[in-house]
């Protein structure tokens, strides 16, 4: 480590030794609640990368713990908060430390792991998206936040943007008439190449094991840690998993949507191990009842990405703008993104007076789930919104994999299609309890 190598590493020694099948001690450190004038007392698991927005963003809360695999980024961010303890292993710094809320900005396949050992000790949780891994993780979680009345936070951070909220009031106020069918959209790929066959040593600073958790075992490569593993099933969900969560929230939002009936998703030959360079899902969802009174239409909703373009913009008769979301209603067009909106046609609206605005601005994304911590209000991307919206996004990825259309059984998890099934969970590594 940088500087503070030699005192780091006996704390880190110290800290992490623990037997491989969990915590080396049954007795959990005591938790407390802040009240609303005092700081909150935070743990945070992975501080590089996504995670450094994490870090500046609950910046003004006692950062007490900081937990990475890798000693380098452990240790450039033990230097920016030299009043925490640093740990390699979550498992042994929730044993240890004396937090009221943990923040996780890890690989995705770690997310359901820490997080549920989070809420079991009755912490308040920020986690970034997807949710989790996989559908039976979202559930898991979404349930478990429920069971423990957590206040939580998926790291979905356009959704506190004021775009999307005067989207959402668009669409809810029937500017475009009902909504039928609804597109979304990016150019980004997180997919192709093959499985890595080298098998190089694993860097010293490296914990590969801890960085590997409940899923399966694969040789060290440098494809995995730190950028790359979005590409591998066992690790990521490709760029459905990146950034459908980002996306699909605006429909999901606007359109009241939770869980779809039928899923569907088509693209290259399905590789074993490396997601898809393109492709496209979609999710149909029946008729259901608006929180704003009266019935919304069913419709259909629709990913694409990899370069993968919705068919009025490959028509040329929408903007082709590298990301968004597209709302086809009766009466027009609604295009947006994550900064700006049109109504199309143009000239049908060249009147239009938008509707007086209704939903509040944001404090701001991580402000308001610090606020919360204190005061146990309600999050706008609290993990029982994000987890149905989670389930969805990652359905999308089980039935491109399955390459199998299937109808979707929300109350018991279950695809009316065979081969989609091994998809809806995973079974977790001796150790890791998920």
């Amino acid at each position: 480590m940088p500087r503070r190598s030699d005192l780091d590493r006996r704390r880190l020694l110290k800290n992490t030794s623990i037997t491989a099948l969990g915590l080396a001690s049954g007795c959990a450190a005591p938790r407390r609640r802040a009240p609303s004038s005092e700081k909150l007392n935070l743990g945070f698991v992975g501080v590089s990368n996504r995670a450094t927005a994490n870090l500046a963003g609950c910046a003004s809360e006692n950062v007490v713990a900081l937990c990475d695999i890798d000693d380098t980024f452990l240790g450039k961010a033990a230097d920016r908060h030299p009043g925490a303890e640093p740990y390699h292993d979550f498992r042994r710094m929730l044993d240890r430390e004396p937090l009221d809320a943990l923040v996780i900005s890890t690989a995705d396949h770690t997310h359901a792991v820490a997080t549920l050992a989070a809420l079991e000790l009755g912490l308040d949780v920020y986690c970034e998206k997807p949710l989790t891994h996989t559908v039976e993780e979202a559930r898991k979680v979404a349930d478990m936040t429920r069971r423990m009345n957590a206040v939580t936070q998926m790291g979905t951070q356009i959704h506190a943007g004021t775009n999307y909220r005067r989207v959402v009031e668009l669409v809810q106020s029937g500017t475009i008439g009902p909504v039928r069918e609804c597109h979304a959209w990016v150019g980004k790929a997180w997919g192709g190449g093959n499985y890595p066959t080298e098998e190089p040593p694993t860097p010293a600073h490296v914990h590969y094991d801890l960085w590997l958790g409940p899923a399966r075992f694969r040789p060290y490569h440098p494809s995995y840690h730190p950028a790359n593993w979005r590409r591998f099933w066992d690790f990521g969900g490709g760029t459905l998993g990146d950034m459908g969560c980002h996306l699909v929230d605006l429909a999901f939002w606007a359109l009241e949507l939770d869980h779809p009936y039928h899923v569907s998703a088509e693209g290259p030959p399905v590789h074993w191990y490396v997601a898809p360079e393109q492709m496209r899902a979609t999710w149909s969802f029946g008729e259901r009842k608006s929180k704003r009174g009266g019935r919304l239409p069913a419709l259909s909703l629709h990913w694409h990405d990899g370069g993968l373009l919705p068919p009025l913009i490959e028509a040329g008769q929408v903007p082709g703008w590298g990301m968004g979301v597209l709302f086809i209603g009766d009466e027009g067009v609604l295009l947006a993104d994550y900064n700006r909106y049109r109504l199309l046609p143009e000239e049908r609206f060249v009147n239009h007076q938008a509707p007086e605005p209704w939903i509040p601005d944001s404090t701001g994304h991580y402000a308001e789930w610090i606020a919360a911590c204190k005061t146990r209000a309600e999050t706008t991307c609290r993990f029982e919104y994000a987890g149905p919206l989670t389930e969805t996004v990652l359905l999308g990825n089980v039935a491109y994999r399955s390459g199998e259309s299937f109808r979707w059984d929300a109350r018991t998890l279950t695809p009316s299609a065979n081969r989609a099934k091994r998809y809806v969970g995973r079974n977790p590594r001796r150790g890791w309890k998920v």
